[in-house]
C-alpha cells in the first residue's frame, strides 16, 4: 500500500508498505478516507525524527472497516469510523487507578506502531469509535484534535460565564475557541499575530480577536476586561514566547491550561513568571486526549458536537491534498511555504 514513513528529521518518504493484516482477534483494518497532519507531527519531523526509523507516520483520521479480527462483534466491515490513536498499558499504577492520560507506557501510532498516513490502519476494536451518518470523513478526521481539546478543557474548573482567552488559532486553538463556548463561556477572545487565522477563528465563534503584533496580548485582554484578565488563558500555540506571554491573560485566581508544546526551552521574563504567584494562578498540564472508561468521554463528546454542529471544523481544514503530497507538504510547513491551517491528506485518489 502507499505510505508516508519518516525515516529522520526531515526525511520524510512516499513510498509502499506492506499492508496491514488480522493478527489478534480484536484487531480492525480500516481503509483510511481522510488522515491529518497534527503539530506534533511537524515538530518531530523538523526537529527530532521518527522513534523508530521509517515508521508510517499519522495519528488523526477517519475510514471504513475493511476486516475484523473473529473476536469482534460490535464492529462490522463497512463500518464508518474514526479511530483513538492511543495505546495505554493497563498495567503500571496510573492506570489501574484509571487515569489512563498519565499511563507509563502511553504511546500512539505512528511512534512504535504504524500510523494513518495509509491507505490501511490497523487498530485494536476497542480504540474504534463510530460515526453517526451525519458526520462526514473529513469532520472525523479531526475527531482526534477535538479530544485533545476537550480533555484539556475537562481538567479545568470553567463555569458558565466565564471568560476565556485562546493563545493560538491554530487547529487546537480554533477547536478550543469551540470547545470554550460548549463548556459555557460567555465571551472568548483569539490571540494571534496572522489576520487569516484571526478571521477563521470570528467564524466559528470567537467574540473578540486579538492581533498581538499590534500591542501585547495581555495589555488587549485588560483592555477588555476592565483591568481584571479572563477566568481561563489556553495556551494552543505551542511556542517558546507565548508559552511565557499566557501567564499574564489570567485575572488573579485564573487558571492556565497548557496544550501546545514548544520543543524548546522557555524562558520566562520575570514580568510573566511573577503573575504565577502573585495572582496565585492554576497551572495546568493537559496531554493527550484519553480517560476511563477507553477512549473516555472526551470522544463521545467530540462525536455529539460535531454530529449537532457546535464544532464546525470546516473552516478549520486549509488544505485537502493527496497522500503522495506529503513530503513536499511537510518540507512547506517548516519553511513558511504558503498557508496552511490544519492539513487533510487523502490516501485515496479520485
Amino acid at each position: 500500500m502507499k505510505s508516508l514513513n519518516l525515516y529522520g528529521k526531515q526525511d520524510i518518504r512516499f513510498e509502499e508498505s506492506p499492508e496491514p493484516v488480522i493478527e489478534r482477534a480484536d484487531d480492525i483494518i480500516i481503509k483510511v478516507k481522510a488522515v491529518g497532519i497534527c503539530g506534533s507531527d511537524i515538530s518531530r519531523y523538523r526537529k527530532l525524527g521518527p522513534y523508530v526509523k521509517g515508521m508510517t507516520f499519522g495519528h488523526e483520521f477517519s475510514g471504513e472497516v475493511t476486516e475484523v479480527g473473529p473476536g469482534v462483534v460490535n464492529i462490522k466491515v463497512g463500518d464508518r469510523v474514526a479511530g483513538c490513536p492511543t495505546f495505554y498499558c493497563g498495567k503500571c499504577e496510573n492506570c489501574q487507578k484509571g487515569n489512563l492520560s498519565h499511563c507509563e507506557k502511553l504511546t500512539v501510532i505512528g511512534a512504535r506502531h504504524p500510523g494513518a498516513y495509509a491507505e490501511y490502519v490497523k487498530l485494536p476494536a476497542e480504540n474504534i469509535v463510530p460515526l453517526p451518518d451525519n458526520v462526514d470523513y473529513d469532520t472525523a478526521a479531526l475527531v482526534e484534535p477535538s479530544s485533545v481539546v476537550a480533555h484539556g478543557f475537562y481538567r479545568t474548573n470553567i463555569e458558565p460565564g466565564a471568560e476565556v482567552a485562546i493563545m493560538g488559532c491554530g487547529s487546537i486553538g480554533l477547536l478550543a475557541v469551540q470547545w470554550a463556548k460548549i463548556f459555557g463561556a460567555k465571551k472568548v477572545y483569539a490571540i494571534d499575530i496572522d489576520d487569516s487565522k484571526l478571521k477563521v477563528a470570528k467564524e466559528v465563534g470567537a467574540d473578540i480577536v486579538i492581533n498581538s503584533l499590534e500591542k501585547l496580548a495581555h495589555e488587549q485582554i485588560l483592555d477588555h476586561t476592565n483591568g481584571c484578565g479572563v477566568d481561563l488563558a489556553v495556551e494552543s500555540a505551542g511556542s517558546p514566547v507565548t508559552s511565557a506571554q499566557v501567564f499574564a491573560l489570567p485575572k488573579k485566581g485564573g487558571e492556565i491550561v497548557f496544550m501546545g508544546i514548544p520543543y524548546a526551552d522557555i524562558n520566562i521574563d520575570r514580568f510573566y513568571f511573577e503573575k504565577i504567584v502573585r495572582n496565585e494562578l492554576r497551572v495546568l498540564g493537559s496531554w493527550n486526549a484519553i480517560s476511563s472508561p477507553f477512549p473516555g468521554k472526551e470522544w463521545s463528546s467530540s462525536i455529539y458536537y460535531m454530529s449537532t454542529g457546535q464544532i464546525n471544523v470546516k473552516p478549520v481544514i486549509s488544505n485537502r491534498l493527496y497522500l503522495e503530497e506529503g513530503p513536499e507538504t511537510f518540507d512547506n510547513l517548516i519553511n513558511g511555504k504558503g498557508s496552511y491551517v490544519k492539513v487533510l491528506f487523502y490516501p485515496e485518489k479520485g
